[in-house]
This record gives structure tokens, sequence and C-alpha cells, in this order.
């Protein structure tokens, strides 16, 4: 398996957690202490920071010490290949439907 396809896999296996999807669009809006992100969810602070760590690991989040605390921000890098990569199934989706439409004016 190739480095990009194991990013990826790492990018993918990250947003398949409902909870870490919504981390993201949380500190997507502004950055977040640990603890800020924590507060609104029914899980341990150990729970969080595993989700954070896998966030992290895929490199779709940043974390910086700020005085005693951690500030998590969003990281448009990963994202940013995720979106490429999907592009790519977007452009032949596309023409998949374009070729339909032409095929179901051509039989009417």
């Amino acid at each position: 398996m190739t480095a990009h396809a194991l990013r990826l896999d790492s990018i993918f296996g990250a947003l398949a957690d409902p909870t870490r999807r919504d981390i993201l669009k949380r500190v997507g809006k502004k950055e977040l202490t640990v603890n800020e992100i924590a507060r609104p969810y029914r899980l341990s602070l150990a729970a969080v920071s595993k989700h954070l760590h896998v966030l992290e690991r895929a490199k779709l989040v940043l974390k910086r010490r700020q005085g005693r605390q951690q500030v998590v921000s969003l990281s448009s890098t990963a994202l940013r290949d995720a979106a490429i990569y999907l592009h790519q199934y977007e452009a032949q989706w596309n023409d998949r439907f374009d070729a339909l439409d032409r095929y179901l004016k051509n039989t009417k």
C-alpha cells in the first residue's frame, strides 16, 4: 500500500465516527480547548482525548499549548486531500449522469 493510500485510510477512518465529525465541525468554527470540546459529550475526558488523538494522527486537527490548556484547531490539509480524492468520483458520476440524460432524451 502506498503512503498516500494509508493517509487516506487514516483520514476516512477518523471521519467514520460521528463524534469525531462533530468535533471537526465545532473546531472548524473556532479554536476550542480540550475541555470546551469535551463539555457537550456524555464521554469521559479520556474518551474525548482518544478521539482527538485519532483526528490529530489523521492530521485533521492541530493541538497547541496555550498556557496550561491545549487548544485544538482545524487543519485543512487532510480535508483537502480527502476532497481531491472524492472529486475524482464526482467527475465520474457526473459523466455517467450526463450520459444517462442524453440516453433518456434520445429514447423519447
